[in-house]
């Protein structure tokens, strides 16, 4: 078993019209056994960037902090907003900065470029090698359900709430035939206007 399934977990970032999605699965485990149904995955950076954290609990909680931080210095020195395509950069070094003792996430990035207004995805491996994407990007301990889903849910420019609809039905679909993730969601869409957050009720089986 990989370190990286050690906890459980899924995630999905999906692009819209004008707008972004992120969504993961609430649980903590160990291994088979459920820990909590409660635990942050996703994370807001600022206002129109969010990034996804899945793989081990304790290097979830570690990175999202380091990325605040590193999130507030830049601003505080450059005088400006971090857009999600900066953002991403960011994290990809500070993964490779740890090569050789790496933190064991895989990490997703999507956000809503303030000036054009187009959305942003990428993923990314251990290491901090990056892949950018115009439609979805899925991770996790259920990849392969959440690859199916995704392409047959998916399609180009779609308003808030299809987008709200086809990731939550994507990621409830994909987690139930995992043992690992489930036991509840969380959708995040990010629009010009600001980020609509809603829970989702899963299988607790």
């Amino acid at each position: 078993m990989s370190i990286l399934e050690y906890n459980g977990g899924a995630m999905i970032a999906m692009a819209g019209k004008d707008c972004v999605g992120i969504a993961s699965d609430t649980r903590l485990g160990i291994q088979a056994m459920t820990v909590a149904c409660d635990f942050q995955k996703t994370f807001q950076i600022n206002s129109n960037t969010f990034v996804g954290l899945a793989g081990l609990a304790s290097d979830v909680q570690t990175v999202s902090e380091v990325l605040k931080f590193r999130h507030d210095l830049y601003e505080l020195r450059e005088g400006r907003k971090m857009t999600p395509r900066v953002f991403s950069n960011v994290l990809s070094n500070l993964l490779y900065e740890k090569r050789f003792g790496p933190y064991f996430v895989e990490p997703i990035v999507a956000g809503l470029d303030a000036k054009t207004g187009k959305p942003f995805l990428s993923g990314m491996d251990l290491i901090g090698a990056p892949v950018f994407t115009d439609d979805y990007v899925v991770s996790g301990t259920c990849t392969a359900n959440l690859h199916g889903m995704c392409e047959t849910l998916y399609r180009p420019d779609m308003e808030v709430e299809e987008l709200f609809e086809t990731l939550a039905q994507a990621l409830l679909a994909g987690v139930d035939r995992d043992a690992l993730s489930g036991w509840g969601g969380v959708v995040h869409i990010i629009t010009k206007d600001g980020v609509i957050s809603r829970e989702l009720k899963g299988r607790q089986d």
